[in-house]
């Protein structure tokens, strides 16, 4: 990380980004597991873009994003589970927008709007046991009407919520992450990750999740009993399970600098870079992996940008790293007619309570 970036924001979360809500709806019913999750932006919308990476997405309204074409705002982004079933959660979204509304002015009246909402998915089906169990209209709606009802400045709930539900990452239960980095400079850049990965997020050969290598403290290294037994459980699952497409970690990273659209593009890519440390391998065939970017203009950019840039783009990957790794740590275990998906935590324990052992052991005396 560059010096201007050492500290996370107050809540360490998409909505230390002044504006940005956060709203989770889930499944309810038997054999649902499935949910979606909506980044409500301020009124007014906020300058948006995408970097598309998997060579499996499902996703919507991203052309609308490029730089050259007309749509300059949006008001939410869409991360839904229910492949691609489950973007119809966008269109419970659309209706809310137009109800308020929001959205891009066609016409002479007040109310004469075509809210944009970009949305991308990730496969769950089956995995509560339910294969028709997947978000829809109503979905989405329930989840952008949670991220209006929230305060500004809320915690977001991270794990087995939302559009994490059903997630996996390798074979274990991925879900719902969210951090963020405050600048020296003021600027907040922040990310709010969904872990449905084809990858893995555990390094094999030590039982440590792959993001937290290179973190400001050293990783917490499992005891090797506990590392060889977790490893043991994974291969049985992977081997009753089989080859399956458990696909695509979708994300928003959201900042409130002043950014141009196509310095948010830059943002959107760079960002994968974080996912990249934090997943391996990562962008595969039967990966989906996309990321939007969210800027809401709060603060003005220096008349140097590019070191003011480099900041940012850097704090990027970093808050999206450390979005992974918190959402496998947040995740809990699901056992069911859809399958066997252990948490971290099931497998590992509490490895966070062990962090101050180990840092006091490094000299670290926080």
């Amino acid at each position: 990380m560059p010096e201007d970036a050492p500290f996370s924001g107050p809540l360490d979360a998409l909505t230390d980004v002044t504006g940005i809500r956060v709203g989770h709806a889930r499944l309810s019913g038997e054999g649902s597991l499935s949910g979606t999750t909506v980044v409500l932006a301020p009124v007014g919308g906020a300058v948006a873009a995408v970097d598309v990476r998997g060579g499996g997405p499902g996703t919507r309204e991203t052309d609308a994003l490029d730089p050259r074409n007309l749509v300059q705002r949006v008001d939410a982004i869409v991360l839904t589970g229910g492949s691609a079933y489950g973007l119809d959660a966008a269109s419970g979204v659309t209706a809310w927008l137009e109800e308020q509304g929001r959205g891009v002015p066609v016409g002479k009246g007040p109310g004469q709007v075509v809210p944009v909402v970009p949305a991308a998915c990730l496969f769950d089906l089956g995995r509560g046991g339910d294969w028709r169990a997947r978000p829809d209209a109503s979905t989405g709606r329930a989840a952008v009407e949670a991220a209006a009802a929230s305060e500004p400045g809320s915690q977001v709930a991270q794990g087995t919520v939302g559009a994490g539900t059903g997630a996996v990452a390798g074979e274990l239960k991925g879900g719902v992450g969210t951090a963020s980095v405050r600048l020296a400079s003021g600027v907040t850049v922040a990310a709010l990750a969904v872990v449905n990965a084809a990858g893995s997020v555990v390094d094999p050969r030590t039982g440590v999740l792959y993001g937290e290598y290179g973190g400001a403290r050293p990783p917490v290294r499992p005891a090797p009993a506990t590392h060889d037994a977790a490893r043991r459980r994974l291969a049985a699952i992977r081997e009753a399970r089989g080859d399956g497409p458990f696909n695509t970690t979708i994300a928003v990273v959201a900042t409130d600098a002043a950014l141009t659209r196509a310095q948010a593009q830059k943002l959107a890519g760079t960002a994968h870079d974080g996912l990249a440390r934090a997943v391996r391998p990562v962008h595969l065939l039967t990966d989906g992996d996309t990321v939007f970017t969210l800027a809401t203009g709060r603060l003005p950019l220096p008349p140097d940008t590019v070191p003011a840039l480099n900041g940012i783009l850097a704090a990027g990957a970093e808050s999206l790293a450390r979005a992974v790794v918190k959402a496998v740590r947040a995740a809990h275990g699901v056992e069911g007619p859809g399958g066997d998906f252990p948490s971290y935590s099931d497998l590992y324990g509490d490895m966070d309570g062990r962090r101050g052992d180990t840092d006091r052991e490094h000299g670290d005396p926080s």
